[in-house]
């Protein structure tokens, strides 16, 4: 009989992976999961999928370590930050708490590196947090003005790259208020820098600078020079914001017309935790290092176009093999795919395929997902094996070599 993924447990990979990935991706919590079950016939108590889940996190420890040095010797960052609601046993409510990041993505400057997304929990947005997290980073950042990072840039070995995006929402949402004419003429300066990027995107880095230094900077610098005796008819956020880009993009610290490698946003992070934000609705983390691990294991999947349920499904299978360096032959990470043109990436073939929620099969395909899951959810219970065979996982290496 195959082993097991967690000792004393009776769920195979599949029904692991399913939990994992309707809680974490689909924004299903633990007792509607319970509810559909039970609508068919199986009787799976909440408490258990949550031991499930509290347990699947350390099984997975190989896998997010091979993850976080990827990410992190990558030559650019994008970063960002969002609240999230934490439960707090005892207290009788939910705390506030952060999580933190960190988006590789390197298809603007024509970089071959798989797209990667990590992120890191912390309870509070202290500075001490993401300079710890980049501790061993050398390259460009690209983030927000946390106040947080000012001690990051101090030995050069971090680049500042500061964004445009926060000033134009700003500016966006002045206009849609106000009709301002000034913020409508500021969004029409930032629109034409986007412009010029859009031509030079998956170009070399040279490329980009080339281009930057005779179409970016001129503009760069005018709409420096334009915006301090205009902007004090805008809102007080939106000139805050605007000051701090420009300034930041058209001085010494940014490096965007200076160094092709980076871009004008953190957009690739806004993206990545975009979905996390949208679980916040619905659910509660119980446990926020666990929940940015599987965070990170399933939207790296996603990005370079993998089902993260069936990657998972294949992953877990590895977990309980004796044989530790077959389990560390199969869990280390191997950027074996083919970069995309787009870091909004779609599926590499049909047959790999992730089906959204806007996708016209997606219906279809849910439900003929959800009976075959129920299949093997009785299957495993009864037997305590996993029916699922084992596949290529998408970082390139074949279930087969890890034993």
């Amino acid at each position: 009989m195959p082993s097991l993924p967690m000792v004393r447990g009776r769920s195979g990979p599949g029904l692991l992976a399913h939990v994992l990935v309707s809680k974490y991706a689909d924004h299903l919590p633990l007792y509607r999961q319970s509810e559909i079950y039970a609508r068919e016939g199986v009787d799976l108590d909440r408490s258990t999928m949550a031991d499930w889940v509290g347990k699947a996190a350390p099984l997975m420890r190989p896998l997010l370590d091979a993850l976080i040095r990827h990410v992190m010797t990558a030559e650019r960052l994008h970063n960002d930050d969002t609240p999230v609601p934490v439960l707090a046993p005892g207290a009788g409510r939910t705390k506030t708490c952060r999580l933190w990041v960190y988006a590789r993505d390197a298809v603007p400057f024509a970089g071959m590196a798989p797209l990667a997304v990590l992120f890191r929990y912390t309870p509070d947005r202290r500075g001490e947090h993401p300079r710890a997290h980049l501790a061993g980073f050398r390259g460009i950042l690209q983030a927000d003005g946390c106040a947080g990072f000012a001690g990051l840039y101090q030995n050069g070995a971090v680049q500042e790259a500061a964004g445009w995006a926060n000033a134009r929402s700003n500016f966006h949402d002045g206009h849609e208020a106000t009709k301002s004419t000034l913020a409508e003429e500021a969004v029409e300066r930032i629109a034409a820098l986007y412009a010029i990027e859009r031509d030079i995107r998956s170009t070399s880095p040279a490329e980009r600078q080339r281009t930057r230094a005779t179409r970016s900077e001129p503009l760069m610098q005018d709409t420096h020079h334009w915006l301090p005796p205009h902007c004090a008819a805008s809102r007080a956020r939106a000139r805050s914001q605007a000051r701090s880009a420009t300034a930041s993009c058209a001085g010494k610290r940014c490096p965007p017309v200076r160094d092709g490698r980076a871009c004008l946003d953190n957009n690739s992070a806004e993206r990545a935790i975009r979905p996390v934000a949208l679980g916040e609705r619905t659910t509660c983390l119980p446990g926020g290092e666990r929940a940015a691990a599987i965070y990170s294991l399933i939207t790296t999947a996603k990005l370079n176009g993998r089902d993260p349920e069936a990657y998972l499904r294949t992953m877990p299978g590895h977990y309980s093999t004796p044989s530790i360096d077959g389990r560390t032959a199969a869990l280390e990470y191997t950027p074996t795919l083919t970069c995309p043109t787009s870091s909004r990436i779609g599926p590499q073939s049909p047959a790999d395929a992730y089906v959204g929620p806007a996708h016209p099969a997606f219906k279809a395909r849910s439900h003929t997902c959800r009976r075959g899951t129920i299949s093997r959810v009785r299957t495993e219970i009864t037997m305590g094996i996993d029916t699922e065979p084992k596949t290529t996982s998408w970082t390139g290496i074949p279930a087969s070599t890890a034993s």
